[in-house]
């Protein structure tokens, strides 16, 4: 007997919520764990999200190195960690090099365009790692290996998680109620202008409730969660850009129901990092890179 659409559809339904709830619960369990786990968590995201951005870009018929990419970003979230943001250029270097040495041996066509989504690549797949070190936040030196540590970093991190959840939740139920407008039709033809700002307003709330929990101030709550729902909600975008691009609907199936993993981390891309930057420097107030900044115009003169 062919199951009826209804049936499909409660069927596609329960695997959703099935995964979902699997998935969260080891992410956040490896949230609250922290250290090595969670890092490991991470890598595994990485690199599975990877793989799937590589196998996107040769629909368009491009060829970027994933072991390169991964090897890059690796050694970026290991400079990272380690605070040694002077490593930066150096990484970026080799990156570089390693991308064009991939092309000059294997002669695969379009040459420019190979390299220029390899490093890419590993840009594009370094920046949510950004969620490790939200999670490190107030352990010195070598506290982000330590597991279980109950520092400030675990309830940023939380409450990133749950305003980029209240984002996504209320983005659809709004949308599919009261969407009209599109958001980017070409782009993303299912998103609306209306779900965006439900989503944006839910998220807001959100952020003031886990804001006035960890003790942050209203304004302080207020503009974390306006940046967080902002640059969670254009990092998916901008992953569905890719995705259009190339002609495919998911970038992959490995969550049933959810797509991949690269579907599933979208929102952190960009998110993760102004988050991160956000917390430092506004909520902790850590604005040590301005002195690196400082340093840097005063060596050439500027300043």
């Amino acid at each position: 007997m062919t199951p009826t659409e209804e049936e499909t559809a409660r069927k596609n339904s329960d695997t959703r919520v099935l995964t979902g709830f699997i998935t969260g619960l080891i992410i956040f369990a490896s949230i609250y764990i922290g250290g090595y786990v969670f890092a490991f968590v991470v890598g595994v995201f990485v690199f599975f999200a990877l793989k799937e951005y590589v196998k996107i870009l040769q629909c368009k018929g491009f060829q970027p190195s994933f072991r390169i990419s991964f090897f890059v970003a690796f050694l970026l979230f290991l400079v990272s960690v380690a605070h040694r943001n002077d490593l930066f250029p150096l990484i970026i270097f080799l990156g570089v090099t390693l991308s064009f040495c991939a092309v000059l041996f294997k002669l695969r066509q379009p040459y420019i365009a190979n390299v220029a989504t390899t490093v890419f690549g590993f840009i594009l797949c370094w920046l949510p790692t950004h969620v490790y070190l939200i999670r490190g936040l107030g352990s010195p030196g070598k506290g982000f290996l330590t597991l279980c540590n109950h520092n400030e970093g675990l309830g940023f991190l939380v409450m990133m998680f749950f305003t980029i959840l209240a984002t996504d939740i209320c983005a659809f139920f709004v949308g599919r109620k009261f969407g009209k407008h599109k958001l980017s039709p070409e782009v993303s033809p299912k998103k609306t202008i209306e779900g965006a700002i439900g989503g944006s307003v839910a998220a807001i709330l959100i952020a003031m409730f886990f804001g006035y929990v960890l003790g942050m101030t209203v304004w302080q709550s207020v503009l974390g969660g306006v940046l967080i729902t902002f640059f969670a909600q254009i990092g998916d975008l901008s992953e569905s850009l890719i995705k259009r691009d190339a002609g495919v609907k998911d970038s992959g199936n490995s969550l049933p129901g959810h797509g991949g993993f690269l579907d599933r981390a979208d929102s952190y891309i960009l998110s993760a990092p102004i988050a991160y930057y956000f917390f430092k420097c506004i909520v902790m107030g850590d604005w040590t890179f301005l002195d690196t900044i400082q340093k840097a115009l005063s060596n050439v003169g500027f300043m």
